[in-house]
């Protein structure tokens, strides 16, 4: 069969097996139902107004409230006019009018954590024209700044000693609203949440407790799940945060289809919102459909996604990208298997908006730099890079710590896999250089492949469109995933408007 798959602005075409599996998001294994448009504001205001185990926006705010309203960036997607940040915030914003809070009170704030500060066109097209132009030229909507220290405030550790420091204008205000979405994600199972706090207006200190190799290495991190340490420290440090606040987080997260969609709202205390929203997530998220385990994992990669333009050619960035979907699909991989994936590799590293992988990546070239763990060494002193800062400060630049993220899980797709072949790369030496193997073409992977690791009669399974849709996490057919949605949920489900 003749399949194409991502690749720089375009497509590789390959010609493979006819007995190819081939698995797409969305349509292969049906989404839940989303809500249909004409309902989405009903069912967001349905959910606003009964929120989860705290009161609701009626009764925490008032004339004088002082509200932060916390939104994800751009890296989450979904900027269509029926977005949940559009909608959610338009309704919030009613209900905090009703109240009494005045709107200049209210201080709207991109959850960049120590992604890239997002641009104000980004903003424009994250929020819309109405909430844009609304706070946008009263200087009411800012990026959180992880290296404003006038702006952030030290909570101290929590039990397990991880440091939180987290922003000042969510920790002084009466009211702190996280819009989130509960979309698949393989950094601790979901978006939203605690995940969405603990990473978004926090610190790299804190974020270092846990994007780091004693987290991200360990047996409980891939395949996903909702139940790893790395789960655990989000929900510890959100809730710690709250411990210190004296208040609670008022949580809005919707759970998303393939097309960032809204399948569910829910709303209030994530502690108990979050294993509720979860609920519904895995039924979307946590897929049994693979009948026998895969020998070839076969996607591509196109130059632009998720973290911005030339993921899919900067060698640490498409590291990353890859062992993202062994940590989605560890459960449907054999235990030799190879990975095949096509990208333009063509030494474009974006300096622009990573001005530190470029160093990263000749330091891995040299002095007993054996595996990319051996990196994590030098954590700190990217992290304290006061160029590097300042290019995350000015310039919209990643943070450079954010870096070592990537170096952690890229480590993952190697110690999944027998091999790892990029395929139609223009510079071949950088994937060299991050242990890749290289081929011209996909078919001349395969063959290679074939004879090296996995004979002459593999398993294949095709992913094309693996990063234009929001993604699942594959299981065995008879496999049943035993989320932590379902195990803490229990009767809180049904607590809505009551104060735990």
């Amino acid at each position: 069969m003749k399949l194409s798959f991502e690749y720089g602005a375009g497509l590789m075409a390959a010609e493979l097996p006819d007995n190819t599996d081939v698995f797409i998001p969305g349509e292969t294994v049906a989404d839940p139902p989303c809500i249909p448009e004409d309902q989405l504001v009903e069912k967001n205001l349905e959910s606003i107004r009964n929120p989860m185990g705290m009161e609701p926006l009626s009764k925490l705010a008032h004339k004088g409230s002082k509200v932060t309203i916390i939104f994800p960036d751009r890296v989450k997607g979904g900027e269509q006019p029926t977005s949940h940040r559009k909608i959610s915030i338009k309704l919030i914003l009613k209900e905090l009018y009703g109240a009494g809070v005045e709107k200049k009170d209210i201080l709207l704030i991109c959850s960049n954590g120590l992604h890239r500060k997002n641009t104000e066109t980004e903003i424009h097209n994250i929020l819309g024209d109405e909430l844009f132009h609304e706070f946008w030229h009263t200087h009411q909507i800012i990026n959180h700044d992880s290296e404003d220290y006038e702006h952030l405030v030290d909570l101290g550790t929590t039990d397990r000693g991880d440091p939180v420091l987290m922003n000042k204008y969510v920790y002084d205000s009466d009211v702190a609203i996280l819009i989130g979405h509960t979309q698949g994600n393989p950094y601790g199972g979901y978006s939203g949440g605690y995940k969405h706090c603990a990473t978004g207006i926090t610190h790299w200190r804190s974020i270092a407790s846990h994007h780091v190799p004693e987290v991200m290495h360990r047996k409980d991190f891939t395949p996903v799940s909702g139940t790893s340490l790395m789960r655990t420290k989000f929900d510890e440090i959100g809730q710690y945060m709250e411990k210190c606040m004296g208040k609670k987080f008022f949580c809005c997260d919707a759970v998303l289809d393939t097309r960032s969609r809204q399948i569910e709202i829910n709303s209030g205390y994530a502690k108990v919102m979050q294993p509720h929203s979860w609920i519904t997530a895995d039924k979307r998220t946590y897929v049994p459909w693979a009948e026998k385990k895969y020998d070839v994992m076969i996607f591509g990669m196109p130059q632009f996604f998720h973290y911005g333009e030339g993921m899919g050619t900067n060698p640490i960035m498409l590291m990353q990208a890859i062992s993202a979907q062994v940590i989605r699909h560890k459960r449907i991989m054999s235990d030799n298997c190879v990975i095949i994936c096509s990208s333009l590799c063509n030494g474009y590293f974006h300096d622009e908006l990573w001005p530190y992988t470029r160093e990263m990546y000749e330091m891995f070239q040299h002095d007993f730099m054996n595996t990319l763990p051996d990196m994590n060494r030098y954590g700190e002193y990217f992290a304290t890079n006061e160029e590097y800062i300042r290019k995350y400060r000015y310039c919209n630049a990643f943070h450079p710590f954010h870096g070592f993220s990537m170096i952690s899980c890229g480590h993952i797709a190697e110690m999944n896999t027998s091999a790892i072949y990029l395929c139609g790369a223009q510079e071949p030496g950088y994937a060299r250089g991050m242990g890749l193997k290289t081929r011209a073409t996909i078919e001349e992977a395969l063959a290679d492949a074939r004879k090296k690791f996995v004979g002459q009669n593999p398993n294949i399974l095709a992913l094309p469109q693996t990063f234009k849709l929001g993604a699942v996490h594959l299981m065995m057919k008879d496999e049943a995933y035993e989320g932590k949605g379902q195990e803490d949920c229990g009767c809180a489900c049904h607590m809505h408007g009551k104060l735990m």
